[in-house]
């Protein structure tokens, strides 16, 4: 049995402030997210099937990724539910695009939101094997799946 890893990239913007954190953070400001995702699975070895030598189709894992993550969060404004948001939610012109969340939206925290997202959509036969999410050209947060075994 061979198991090989598929891995897609996704780019999308979107801001985000850190509610009561103590640095530049705690106002909100924009990043060009990248998101790698990996899945892991054996070839497909069915001689009738159209999907014959694919883990996954990548088609399939952009639609995943594009739904549940990209199409939503690009150009938003991602905010701890915490935080006193109703204003900015009263405002459609400007924030028609807004993600109050509960949890604060730090990298960290947005890459096990995505990887629960993700993980939830994949084929049976196919696993979330990790996420890279990068905030900045040299900050990221990783989530594996063997990290996170329970």
């Amino acid at each position: 049995m061979t198991k090989i890893r598929l891995t897609k990239e996704f780019r999308f913007e979107a801001s985000h402030a850190l509610w009561h954190y103590d640095g530049l953070c705690k106002n909100i400001h924009g990043h060009s997210y990248i998101l790698q995702v990996t899945v892991i699975g054996e070839p497909n070895k069915n001689e009738g099937n159209p999907k014959l030598g694919m883990v996954m189709d990548f088609g399939d894992l952009k639609k995943i990724v594009k739904e549940e993550i990209v199409d939503s969060f690009d150009h938003s404004v991602i905010l701890n539910g915490k935080a006193p948001h109703q204003d900015f939610t009263k405002v459609d012109e400007m924030f028609d695009r807004i993600h109050v969340l509960d949890y604060q939206p730090t990298c960290e925290n947005m890459v096990e939101d995505f990887a629960n997202k993700i993980k939830a959509r994949l084929p049976k036969d196919v696993s979330l094997f990790s996420i890279k999410l990068y905030e900045t050209a040299t900050s990221y947060a990783e989530w594996y799946a063997e990290d996170n075994q329970h």
